[in-house]
């Protein structure tokens, strides 16, 4: 009963928001996906059919000018799981509220750490079962932290987000997320994106990231590179005698008119590799069709994972 209350103030609230900010001076966005796939999931040799929701989201954000030089911003996402059987279908995602001006933006909440950022979409399988995640760390999403991102200067961009020990991610340690960027990571304002990002104990991890993105015609390359070593355990103890081990990445994609054709290898020392191929078709600006394989080897297993599906994504 608590869980259907808690909805239903959640959904009365935001349209209460809504009706709010179309009367007032503080514009309001709702937006949202829904990516959907049937697909096989062939995992320790059981191949199990499922029609599932790949990170499908719903959000409100906005903006509000408090004077000539300031403004305030925020963001409030939770993820919906569209084949979540019991029904307890809202995640936490990206919540947060900030200032920005032209000392650049600061926010305070729950959000992806620079060094997840500074991926920008060199991830041709994000959010699918061939999402980087499954073999990088870092892919985090921080319930308690402060980010400091400076202003554009030439096309590059500094940021630095700190993760509270305060939050139960961070395994009772301080943590420290940086990155330098340059150029646009949707490669519509400039040709070409490159980043490299460091994580000091961010969720008991240490990360050294360098990537890079660019666009030449209708073909888009990109290739990631990483270190990662354990720094800490859950229960807040020191890893002792941790290696530290090397992966990268490399993904391409072609578009021909409607259809996006997509490719990707990826690799961890001592952990496996993935490689997953796959195309889109957009039926329009907001939805697309889209097919993928994901085919991943990893050290610990006698057989291959295998992922094949077909989906639909609709952006609103």
């Amino acid at each position: 009963m608590m869980n259907v209350f808690c909805k239903t103030l959640l959904a009365s609230a935001l349209a209460t928001a809504t009706l709010a900010s179309a009367q007032a001076a503080d514009p309001l966005t709702v937006y949202g996906k829904l990516n959907v796939t049937a697909q096989s999931n062939d995992v320790d040799g059981d191949a199990t059919t499922t029609i599932q929701s790949n990170a499908s989201r719903f959000g409100v954000k906005g903006d509000f000018e408090l004077s000539q030089s300031l403004e305030a911003f925020y963001t409030v996402e939770y993820e919906v799981d569209t084949g979540d059987s019991a029904k307890e279908n809202f995640k936490a995602r990206n919540q947060f509220v900030g200032l920005k001006g032209n000392f650049g933006a600061f926010s305070v909440g729950r959000n992806d750490t620079m060094l997840k950022v500074s991926q920008g979409k060199v991830d041709q399988f994000n959010d699918l079962s061939g999402d980087l995640k499954n073999l990088f760390k870092g892919e985090n999403r921080i319930e308690q932290t402060a980010t400091y991102i400076t202003p554009a200067f030439s096309g590059f961009t500094l940021g630095v987000t700190y993760a509270a020990e305060g939050a139960s991610s961070q395994y009772a340690q301080d943590g420290f997320s940086v990155a330098a960027m340059y150029g646009d990571a949707k490669l519509k304002k400039s040709p070409i994106f490159a980043s490299v990002a460091y994580d000091a104990d961010v969720k008991g991890y240490e990360v050294v990231r360098a990537t890079v993105q660019g666009k030449i015609a209708d073909l888009v390359l990109g290739g990631m590179y990483q270190q990662q070593e354990a720094t800490y355990t859950k229960l807040g103890e020191a890893v002792v005698g941790a290696e530290s081990k090397t992966g990268y990445l490399l993904s391409a994609a072609y578009t021909i008119e409607a259809i996006v054709l997509k490719a990707q290898y990826q690799d961890m020392e001592d952990l496996g590799d993935s490689w997953s191929v796959g195309g889109d078709y957009k039926l329009g600006k907001p939805t697309k069709l889209f097919a993928f394989y994901t085919n991943r080897s990893l050290e610990v297993e006698v057989n291959d994972e295998k992922y094949f599906g077909f989906g639909l994504e609709h952006k609103f």
